[in-house]
């Protein structure tokens, strides 16, 4: 009895481990293609990850590139907009710079006055010179009046003829000279007053001269600015171009790694779906 119930045991046994060992053999005959796909796909996704943080991270610095060149580009429009202000004041400032030929009249003017008040003084000092060689002219004859005049006296008597003619000598000749004195005198008022206008005009030159000086050194302060700011200009719109062309580039580049992120993404997808697969499979044929 005991001998049949063991015997029976037995079987079962070798039974059973014929039916472990063939599940074992059969899982080993399928294991190794599922574990390595299964391996293969973590992998990839590892691989997807690392591709996906890596165009992220490009994309980030890109954007701050975007952000950067939009702000140069403002900056930029800012400069030659204040550029084209200060040209725009820049002619205004020479434009209204008239005063340079305001000054140019002004000086010739006055020294067209100047001179017309030298000719005058020069007139007058030969009037003057005339009229005191008259005056002194007259004189002499005056002189030589009395002295006829006293020789007629004493030779002939006071009331002789010689000496009525030497007297009425005496009296023509002291109006003649006393109108002489007289042309003195005006000669040296107009010469005093044409001296004075001659010395007033020449400061008026004078200041004319440092007014156009100044106005030309204003003017040529404008210019130099005006070229100045043409140059900053120039170099404004140089850089705009240049951040705006940096832009673009920064921009195509911030796309193309936002194209590569959804491609990641997407590849990382498949490879999950792909992962997902495999351990299904493999679950399935355990069963």
């Amino acid at each position: 009895m005991h001998v049949h119930r063991l015997t029976r045991r037995t079987a079962l046994a070798l039974a059973f481990s014929g039916l472990l060992a063939g599940g074992a053999y059969a899982r080993s005959q399928d294991s190794p293609p599922q574990q390595q796909d299964i391996k293969q796909d973590k992998k990839d996704i590892r691989q997807d990850k690392n591709d996906l943080s890596k165009d992220r991270a490009d994309r980030n610095a890109d954007q701050k590139d975007v952000n950067r060149d939009k702000r140069d580009v403002k900056n930029d429009k800012q400069g030659v907009h204040q550029d084209h202000k200060d040209i725009s004041a820049d002619k205004r400032d020479i434009h209204q710079d008239k005063d340079i030929q305001h000054d140019k009249t002004d000086l010739s003017k006055d020294r067209a006055d100047r001179n017309a008040d030298q000719r005058d003084i020069n007139h007058d000092k030969g009037d003057l010179s005339k009229d005191r060689a008259d005056r002194n002219t007259d004189q002499r004859d005056i002189n030589h009046d009395k002295q006829d005049l006293k020789r007629d006296d004493q030779k002939y008597g006071a009331n002789s003829s010689e000496a009525k003619a030497d007297r009425k000598d005496l009296r023509q000749d002291r109006g003649d000279r006393n109108a002489d004195q007289r042309d003195v005198n005006h000669d040296k008022t107009d010469l005093s007053k044409d001296r004075t206008d001659r010395n007033a005009d020449q400061k008026d030159i004078n200041r004319d001269k440092n007014d156009l000086t100044a106005d030309r050194t204003e003017r040529n302060s404008d210019v130099k600015d005006l070229r100045s700011d043409r140059k900053d200009r120039n170099q404004d719109a140089t850089d705009l171009h240049s951040d705006q062309k940096d832009l673009k580039q920064d921009r195509k580049d911030r796309n193309k790694d936002q194209k590569d992120i959804n491609k990641d993404k997407k590849d990382l997808k498949a490879d999950r779906k792909d992962l997902r697969k495999d351990r299904s499979a493999g679950a399935v044929h355990k069963h």
